[in-house]
């Protein structure tokens, strides 16, 4: 029988590897086999493509206990018995078919990961692209993604406490939504995702299985929309109240011995959940597709077995554990099917009753093959990089006024409070830092620690430097935290990313990985976990190149945390870390300002460094009063915006600015942060400067009703708020 190419591409597997399956089995595979190779050997699950890639971001250090792709999510100890899990991951494809849903079921779905292990979800995270909301088919996702994620989120009782939201034309159709979760537990009580001894049994727990999310992972998550398939049956319906009731039931499972391991059912569904737990275990698995309660008539074991229903468990139950384990699940009311047991044979055996459906060695579905390719700089990267600032009119002093406001609306800038006052961010009343400023920052109940947790990337600095862009998000991220008085622990990623079979795509993946793994290397930072999204086209057009990085730091002494507003009348106010390198290019002055995306940003790594270090150690010290870093809009806007949040002015005077006045004041020049000391603490922070070699330069004092700056600036504060708030 010869298979045609198109129904190869409905389950996303390539000619020469549907031979090589042929090859192995010494037959043709059967429906069932070739679907479940196609989900668990898609670039969703597999990874064929960025898996090589992956092994260049380090992954070790003292705190790290559960490393990328060991578990549903990375482990870190914060101390005093307790650790940190956390994971990012994306459903960009699903939200663009049906926004609401789509983010829906993305939080639903990183919530699982986090408790499957046994830990507490306490906080949600998110970022966010879209196309510019002047178009109506942006607001219609916009809108229906932001509500997805809060009627979701808010039902569970779990805060939404930070995030970014940025807009673009590249991300018109094809928006990014990217969802974290951090969870506590208890060091000795986490639980894995394995399935142990052969004869242990399978229970299928939650949600009836339907048709909804078939071919999720293999056809919507790992290839290009082309404009014409109807892809809604491929979205998941998500269910919050049934995920709250699992969430109770599995964490008072985690304290029994009757449970070997538990793995949520995400994508590919009962695939990819039974194959990943035995495969860990070098075991096989016998089960039938008969005993799976279903909410649809009429449902083959082909739909069965690559169902992505959501609000569904796969609980591994010791043997002769079953009965106490259904009654903890019923007393929750919760229904549970048992589905097969483990075996020692290592095939993969799947029933329809009495009939065989598939039957794979689960070690070559569990073996994806990989792709190492060679990336190739594309020709049309030299030109942007090659553009000069020269080549652009100075601003004049009376123009910066006029600048300044007109940064502060830009949506990527402006105040995102109509949308995160959408989230639900205090419950579990652990929420100390609330969205809005660099960093969230959440109480470790029964310590004097606080988490610190953020969200960054920077796509157009990717798409036209991808190894400085790269570095950039994983610097910004811990600069981030670092203003919150927060030591960076680690950090999850979600790579975000065109189609990686066309050379210039995989060449930015590659490259913004490298990127990533300098500054890890650098600020000693390392990946506990991530996700890759790939394919993210439309009609032949991809995304920027958009890693983001969610990174949770450690507060040593939670009273010791630092904020961005200015405080104090009469507060001192310097920037930290000097002019540094790079201009305007990329910046979102160049964007909004004159329409260009061009330049090459840049970075220094080690002045990074030591600027985070002496900013961290005046922050513990107690010598900081105010920290904020200056990222999108320069240090004009970071200023402003440390003004607004206070609702004080800044008098500055005696600047001197050489060079070209839009670099100065709305170039986006790395490793810089702003800050406010009190008059007596002024020298103190200076021996720091000079202790760890980091530029110290003085603006101002805290003062007044407006950020007056020489004959450059002078603005009454409500007025940039006005502009700041109106943005979106």
């Amino acid at each position: 029988m010869t298979i045609s190419t198109a129904e190869l591409n409905k389950v996303a597997l390539s000619r020469e590897e549907y031979d090589f399956i042929v090859q192995k089995l010494g037959r043709e595979p059967t429906e069932v086999e070739l679907g479940m190779f196609g989900s668990l050997w898609s670039e969703h699950c597999g990874y064929k493509y960025s898996a090589p890639l992956l092994k260049l971001l380090p992954s070790r250090g003292e705190r790290v206990l559960v490393g990328p792709g060991e578990e549903n999510a990375g482990v870190v100890d914060i101390g005093d018995g307790q650790v940190v899990v956390m994971k990012i991951e994306s459903h960009n494809h699903p939200s663009a078919i049906e926004p609401y849903q789509g983010a829906a079921t993305g939080v639903g779905g990183i919530v699982r990961d986090i408790f499957t292990m046994g830990a507490r979800p306490v906080a949600l995270l998110n970022s966010l692209r879209f196309g510019p909301l002047e178009n109506e088919h942006n607001r219609y996702l916009f809108n229906g993604v932001v509500g997805g994620i809060a009627g979701y989120g808010n039902c569970l009782g779990i805060p939404d406490v930070g995030g970014e939201i940025v807009f673009a034309n590249c991300y018109s159709g094809n928006p990014l939504v990217n969802a974290l979760c951090l969870g506590i537990a208890e060091k000795g009580k986490l639980m894995k995702s394995q399935a142990g001894a052969a004869g242990n049994v399978l229970m299928l727990v939650g949600a009836d299985t339907g048709r909804d999310g078939i071919h999720g992972a293999s056809g919507l998550a790992s290839r290009t929309f082309d404009g014409e398939q109807e892809l809604r049956p491929t979205v998941q319906v998500g269910n919050p109240f049934l995920e709250k009731l699992l969430i109770e039931a599995c964490l008072e499972l985690v304290q029994a011995d009757w449970v070997m391991g538990m793995q949520d059912l995400g994508a590919a569904g009962l695939t990819s959940s039974v194959i990943e737990s035995v495969a860990k275990a070098d075991k096989g698995v016998d089960m039938d597709v008969l005993k799976v309660s279903r909410r649809e008539e009429g449902m083959t074991p082909y739909e069965v077995m690559l169902s992505e229903s959501q609000e569904r468990m796969l609980v591994i139950v010791r043997e002769g554990c079953e009965d106490r384990v259904k009654a903890v699940l019923e007393r929750w009311d919760l229904c549970a099917d048992v589905i097969g047991q483990v075996t020692d044979d290592g095939l993969a055996v799947i029933r329809e009753g009495e009939k065989v459906v598939a039957s794979v060695p689960v070690s070559l579905l569990s073996s994806p093959p990989r792709y190492r390719r060679q990336g190739k700089k594309p020709l049309w990267l030299e030109e942007v990089q090659s553009w000069e600032a020269s080549s652009l009119l100075d601003l004049t002093a009376r123009q910066c006024n006029e600048t300044l406001l007109r940064l502060l609306s830009s949506p990527n800038i402006a105040s995102k409070e109509t949308v995160y006052r959408q989230y639900d961010h205090q419950v579990m009343n652990n929420s100390v830092v609330l969205p809005g400023e660099d960093a969230a920052v959440l109480r470790v109940r029964g310590t004097e620690k606080g988490l610190s947790l953020t969200c960054d990337g920077n796509g157009r600095y990717c798409y036209l430097d991808p190894c400085a862009g790269g570095a950039i998000a994983v610097a910004e991220a811990a600069r981030n935290l670092v203003c919150s008085g927060a030591c960076p622990v680690a950090l999850t990623d979600c790579l975000n990313f065109g189609n990686p079979e066309k050379d210039d795509v995989y060449y930015q993946m590659e490259e913004c990985i490298k990127g990533m793994a300098q500054a890890c290397d650098m600020l000693q930072i390392p990946v506990i976990s991530g996700n890759v999204s790939l394919y993210n086209e439309t009609r032949g057009e991809a995304i920027y190149p958009t890693p983001v990085v969610g990174m949770v730091g450690v507060i040593r002494d939670l009273k010791r945390r630092c904020t961005m507003p200015f405080k104090d009348e009469g507060d001192r106010v310097f920037l930290l870390g000097g002019e540094g390198d790079g201009g305007i290019g990329g910046s979102e002055y160049l964007a909004v300002m004159h329409g260009l995306v061009k330049g090459k940003p840049s970075i220094d790594l080690d002045r990074e460094k030591q600027v985070q270090q002496c900013c961290l150690e005046a922050i513990e010290r107690g010598i900081v009063k105010s920290a904020h870093d200056c990222a999108d809009g320069g240090l004009m806007v970071a200023v402003a915006e440390c003004c607004i949040a206070g609702g004080i002015g800044l008098g500055g005077k005696e600047w001197c600015i050489d060079g070209r006045l839009d670099v100065a004041l709305f170039g986006e020049q790395q490793g810089r942060i702003v800050i406010s000391v009190a008059p007596d603490a002024v020298t103190k922070v200076e021996e720091l400067a000079y202790k760890y070699h980091a530029p110290l330069d003085y603006l101002g004092q805290v003062g007044g009703e407006q950020l007056s700056l020489e004959e450059y600036i002078c603005l009454p504060v409500e007025e940039m708020a006005k502009a700041w708030r109106r943005g979106i």
